[in-house]
Formats: C-alpha cells, structure tokens, sequence
C-alpha cells in the first residue's frame, strides 16, 4: 500500500471524523473551507491521490461522492496483537518556537496499546518526534514521540498545531471571553498568538520514549 503524505492523512482523517458525526460525505467547499484551501480544485486533488492510493472509491451514479475504502487503524495487525494499533510516524515536531514544516509521507510504524494510550481506534491517529525543549515542565522532551488522535481539542490539552502557517507542539488555551491561543510547558518560551489562522491538526493522548 502506498503511504499518504502528512496532508492526505489529515485530510483522510477528517473524512472519516465526518461521515461518523454526520452521517454524509462532507461537500468540496466544506473541506475547502475546514483546511483553508484556495479552491475546489485542491479539494480534488488530495481526493483523487486517496483515491488513487485506495483509500476512498466513488459512489456509483453520485456526482463528487466518495465512500472510505481503508481505515488505517483497521489495518492487518499481528496475530494475538488484541488492542494493539499500528500508526505511521510523520517525522518531528517543534517543541519550541514554531517552525515551517514541509508535509511529508510517513518515515515509519509504531505499535501501541490503544487502551493504555487512551486512543479510540475509531479514529485517526498518529505519531511525531518531538524537537525542542518548551514542554518539558508537562514531562515531554526531546527526542520523545507523542501519540497523536484527530480530535476536537478542549481547553487545557496538549496538541499539534498550525499557527499562521508553522507547526509546534503546546498546550491549547480556550477560555471563555478570549480567544484561543497556545501556552509553553517552560518558562523561557513565550506564549503563541494566532495572527490569521490557529488549526488543531490533534490532541496528544500519549508519548513513548527511548531509554
């Protein structure tokens, strides 16, 4: 099976969000408008690649509809493997002040146990490496991996974030009368406000960490 980009998979994870919640394929412009694409025709594109990686298919005799095909989280696992879900692992994340990241295809596979990560395999997740030092007061440091679900975030959680365009790892702060923004786990880094856009990409449920 070809592996998705970084992108893809976000986008392929909000299909299957969707159609969970709602019960209905999403239509063009509300993908264009939950990602910020320029057009319909970047909603095509990334539907076309799902399609062509096998991933979605079309629905026979209905115009711009699809159905999920594959859910990676119902992937082929290891016999006797139980609760055990295979994630991809999309190279790193900042931890520190926010930095612009190419999206790029998964560099590997991490095994976990879905019920000790806390993870719903309804839903997708994945795996960043983590680069930086400003979480390290909520026990994330360098070279860990984070465990990541697409979820809605809520306030107080820690989460993988676009912010104005540059990706980082920080806790979201949503409280009432203001307006959201992300905090550091360390002192010595400031906290980040949204100038035009803030896209939670997940919520960090778990980290593993090489000893």
């Amino acid at each position: 099976m070809e592996p998705l980009t970084y992108r893809q998979q976000e986008v392929l994870g909000f299909l299957q969000c969707y159609m969970r919640e709602q019960g209905t394929w999403p239509s063009f412009r509300e993908i264009e408008s939950h990602f910020g694409f320029k057009s319909t025709n970047a909603v095509m594109g990334h539907l076309k690649a799902l399609e062509r990686k096998g991933y979605i298919s079309r629905v026979p005799g209905q115009a711009r509809t699809f159905r999920i095909t594959l859910d990676l989280n119902e992937e082929k696992r290891p016999e006797g493997a139980g609760d055990v879900v295979d994630i991809p692992v999309y190279g790193a994340i900042a931890a520190g002040y926010a930095e612009t990241m190419e999206a790029g295809a998964e560099i590997g596979r991490i095994q976990i146990d879905a019920a000790s990560a806390g993870i719903r395999k309804a839903r997708r997740s994945f795996a960043l490496r983590v680069r930086g030092e400003s979480m390290v007061d909520a026990g994330i440091y360098d070279g860990d991996t984070v465990i990541v679900e697409q979820s809605p975030p809520k306030d107080g959680d820690i989460v993988a974030a676009l912010i104005d365009g540059e990706t980082t790892l920080k806790r979201f702060i949503n409280k009432q009368g203001c307006s959201p923004y992300l905090k550091a786990e360390n002192k010595a880094f400031p906290a980040l406000f949204p100038v035009t856009e803030l896209l939670i990409q997940g919520v960090v449920k778990a980290l593993v960490r090489q000893l």
